[in-house]
């Protein structure tokens, strides 16, 4: 498989994700992911509508900060993880959760991300497909 590099995700994305609490409640978040080149990084901003069922939609946004090898990291320039170039796991301890992740790129340039986070009050699994808007 060939491995990612930080310029391969450059442009617009759609994307749908799903979150599956372990007590039965479902969000899907769909929506438009851009990685803008800013210097030697990637400027990543997310921008959706989250539904949850008996509620209303929720707009959301995401920003992080995507450098090489590649690395993510929050927008305050915490470090968040590490992307495994040709696709496979990563971790995050955001204390007291640990969250555990994996990069699927077997379907490239469509890709997967998956989340697994276990806290003392949080105990969910989160999928994020990726599609390419023009490629």
């Amino acid at each position: 498989m060939t491995a990612r590099r930080l310029q391969d995700f450059e442009g617009a994305w759609t994307f749908e994700r799903r979150i599956n609490h372990a007590g039965g409640q479902e969000a899907v978040v769909t929506g438009r992911a851009i990685w803008t080149r800013d210097g030697t990084g990637l400027e990543y901003v997310e921008t959706g509508e989250m539904r949850l069922t008996g509620a209303a939609p929720m707009r959301v946004e995401r920003r992080y900060r995507w450098e090489e090898g590649p690395r993510v990291y929050f927008a305050d320039g915490r470090f968040f993880h590490d992307v495994p170039p040709e696709g496979g796991e990563t971790r995050h301890w955001c204390d007291p959760d640990q969250y555990d992740g994996a990069y699927d790129f077997s379907r490239w340039p469509e890709f997967t991300v998956t989340w697994a986070v276990r806290g003392p009050r949080k105990d969910y699994r989160m999928m994020t497909i990726y599609t390419p808007e023009d490629r």
